[in-house]
């Protein structure tokens, strides 16, 4: 059972920065700097991101740690600072802004000017190390091939938000640089519907409206060239990198086809009652099946 951690109601050490986000950095009693976040109350969004680093952990995938919090009444999750003390997080809009003369990094969605194959160029660099402490798998060596890994996640789990500051670069004295672990993921497995509309997504005769096309349906925030007019899909993104990185994208699909849902299964088993609905559980697994397959037949069919 995933442990749910108690915050004392004084813990946050910077309480202007709450607003209406409701998160803040605190130091625990391992003087670790922490974040907090409150996952939007009707919403699955705190199960959902610790549902995400349970699969990464055992597709290999470097990812940030979480787990459920509580803090004055608000229900979210915890996470230590992957970036360490002398390091500073260099997030993707700011890396794009070097290249692509008047990108505007304030612009989240619906930003044409974040191209994939741009991300790619900026990440296919040897002077980029891999994500910190993290053990390579065989055949994957450099950053790029890593975030090729982080494509295929975010399709397994129909991940909508990889916006530009959902990713980014580690720079570590002396001159190192790394690429961040995979984070913010908790914009997946239809963490946002409701028990009634997950039942009639799962059981619909209308094929247009069943959970097959509805896994589809997930967007990345990437477009294919700066002239597209909608954004890439979750799975058209990973195609991309596929075709891109037909070596490293084989090297994730046998990771991917080595996944278990049954030890899926078992993660979701582990989190707290209340945390989750049975409907959830139904759904989010569903859509994992479904987009295992999907993935695995790119796979297949090379």
């Amino acid at each position: 059972m995933y442990r749910i951690f108690e915050l004392a109601n004084d813990v946050a050490d910077f309480p202007e920065q709450l607003g209406t986000k409701r998160k803040f950095w605190f130091e625990n009693e391992d003087n670790e700097v922490v974040l907090f976040k409150e996952g939007r109350p009707g919403t699955g969004e705190n199960w959902a991101e610790i549902v995400v680093a349970g699969l990464a952990t055992l597709l290999d995938i470097p990812h940030a740690d979480y787990d459920f919090a509580t803090w004055r009444g608000l229900y979210g999750v915890i996470t230590p600072s992957f970036v360490p003390n002398d390091g500073r997080l260099v997030l993707g809009n700011e890396l794009l802004a070097k290249v692509v003369q008047g990108y505007d990094v304030s612009k989240f969605y619906h930003q044409k000017q974040y191209v994939l194959k741009r991300v790619f160029a900026i990440l296919d660099n040897d002077f980029i190390g891999l994500p910190i402490d993290w053990q390579p798998i065989d055949g994957i060596t450099s950053t790029v091939e890593v975030f090729v890994g982080y494509l295929m996640l975010d399709a397994l789990v129909a991940n909508q938000d990889r916006h530009h500051e959902n990713w980014g670069l580690i720079a570590t004295q002396p001159n190192d640089i790394h690429l961040t672990p995979v984070y913010d993921n908790a914009s997946s497995l239809g963490r946002n519907e409701t028990d009634t509309a997950r039942e009639e997504i799962l059981t619909t005769l209308d094929k247009r409206r069943h959970i097959t096309a509805y896994v589809t349906r997930a967007n990345s925030a990437f477009y294919q060239n700066p002239n597209s007019t909608k954004v890439m899909s979750s799975i058209e993104a990973f195609k991309e990198a596929q075709r891109m990185y037909p070596l490293a994208a084989n090297i994730w699909l046998i990771q991917l086809a080595n996944l278990d849902m049954e030890t899926v299964r078992s993660i979701f088993k582990q989190i707290p009652n209340g945390y989750i609905t049975p409907a959830a559980v139904k759904f989010a697994l569903e859509m994992i099946r479904i987009n295992k397959g999907r993935l695995l037949q790119l796979r297949e069919n090379r």
